[in-house]
């Protein structure tokens, strides 16, 4: 039976040696290498080219910052995120960069296990919390103004905002001015609005 090999870096000894522990118990697991720090997570990945690498966010060095390097020196490796972090964002940014799941901190050695099998098969591993987050704040951001306007658009609402006349929003984004006119029909339709004032105090409230 061939080992999946792991690797483990976070900042908090204890932590860090129960994590290893439940895993070297499994099996065909086999941790080849620990860490406390983004720099220790790259070297690890260079010298050893675990299967999987448990990583944490918070720590020196940053784990979301190190996940760039480790999968361009081991591409192979599958990056699994294993924190504290609840924030949406962070969440985003780590699977944006490459993280292949993302596992909160206190889930058991089993569910553990099952996540790094699931990554190493090519599933993106979603904590079920995490998960429920992400669709939450995917719903809020289509529902709000921000969301549904086109980047174009969110651009002459910043303008509109000002106070600026489609004059003024042509001459700024170097558009025409019925250009700009036909993007404000498509802004008030998409707010629900009649005219730009009430666009901009919806805009101004979209927060």
């Amino acid at each position: 039976m061939t080992a999946i090999t792991i690797g483990v870096v976070d900042d908090h000894p204890l932590f860090r040696e129960g994590v290893t522990r439940s895993l070297a118990e499994v099996s065909d697991f086999s941790v080849v290498g620990e860490g406390a720090s983004g720099e220790d997570a790259i070297n690890l990945a260079a010298a050893s080219r675990p299967n999987v690498l448990l990583l944490d966010v918070s720590m020196p060095g940053g784990g979301l910052d190190a996940i760039g390097e480790i999968l361009s020196r081991s591409p192979e490796t599958k990056v699994l995120m294993l924190t504290a972090d609840e924030e949406v964002d962070t969440l985003s940014s780590a699977l944006q960069r490459g993280a292949a799941g993302y596992v909160l901190k206190g889930v058991g050695s089993r569910a553990l296990a099952q996540a790094i099998r699931q990554a190493l098969q090519g599933s993106r591993v979603i904590s079920q919390a995490m998960s429920a987050k992400l669709v939450e704040s995917s719903l809020r951001s289509v529902q709000s103004p921000a969301g549904q306007l086109t980047p174009r658009e969110r651009e002459v609402m910043e303008l509109v905002a000002e106070g600026q006349s489609n004059k003024h929003i042509g001459l700024r984004l170097d558009l025409q001015e019925k250009t700009v006119k036909h993007h404000m029909t498509q802004i008030l339709q998409k707010l629900g609005v009649t005219n730009r004032t009430e666009a901009a105090i919806k805009w101004r409230d979209r927060n």
